[in-house]
């Protein structure tokens, strides 16, 4: 489902559909000279802000199954990792290398050191209307996690008497695991960008100064005053048309 924020900028368009319809029907006394708010540049506006918002509503479905993917990945990073702990500890391993997984799996873990320290809660992915700052955050999570988990298995592979009968805990499996990890967390990343980069180009269609729609709204009501008069009804068909813009954080 579409943020408040998103669906700000469909209504925007919805609602510069239903004054080009206005000064359709005005006919030959909508005849502006300047060439923004002619008819032909309003239609192709439209079009373009259409196209904008249909490409941030895909970008942010992509986004959306990524960062679910992701986490389905992530789901088992920290029992596997406690179990992987426990497998070496079933081995000939010294204490030293036993006791550098465990640091490992405190940090796979979210926790410190420490009597009664309570894990961390895991990191799950950034709502879609989320700012810059928390996806930044969130994704430095997953990125700790995908390399804590690597050295994890890098140690643990060090131990030549390490040979596990369980497949999910095997070499090549852990190997996998982590390369899946890798993979969806990058899936994320570009699906990030490509959101951040459809936004930007809405933006500027829809809020650029002078050029965006919500400016050239406002002078299309400016044009259609100056014709038909204040008081017109057609005037108060076009004036009464809200556009919004976003608020600047």
């Amino acid at each position: 489902m579409a943020s408040t924020s998103e669906t700000g900028h469909a209504k925007n368009v919805a609602n510069f559909e239903d004054m080009i319809s206005f000064c359709t029907g005005y006919g030959g006394s909508y005849n502006p000279s300047k060439i923004a708010i002619q008819l032909p540049s309003l239609n192709t506006l439209r079009t373009n802000a259409e196209n904008a918002v249909a490409d941030v509503n895909s970008a942010n479905t992509n986004f959306i199954n990524a960062t679910n993917a992701r986490q389905i990945a992530f789901n088992p990073v920290k029992p596997l990792a406690t179990r992987l702990v426990n497998a070496l500890e079933a081995t000939d391993a010294t204490d030293e290398l036993i006791k550098d997984a465990k640091t490992l799996n405190r940090k796979v873990q979210g926790a410190r050191k420490g009597k009664g320290t309570k894990p961390e809660t895991p990191p799950t992915p950034p709502d879609t209307a989320a700012e810059d700052k928390q996806i930044s955050v969130s994704q430095q999570s997953y990125d700790s996690i995908i390399e804590n988990v690597g050295k994890l298995g890098e140690l643990i592979i060090s131990e030549p008497t390490y040979a596990p009968n369980e497949v999910d805990l095997q070499v090549v499996t852990l190997t996998t695991f982590h390369n899946n990890l890798k993979t969806t967390n990058t899936a994320v990343i570009n699906a990030t960008t490509a959101i951040s980069n459809a936004r930007i180009a809405r933006n500027n269609i829809l809020y650029a100064p002078k050029t965006g729609l919500y400016d050239i709204a406002q002078e299309v009501k400016k044009y259609v005053k100056s014709v038909f008069g204040a008081t017109s009804p057609q005037y108060k068909q076009v004036s009464k048309i809200k556009f919004t813009k976003p608020r600047k954080k």
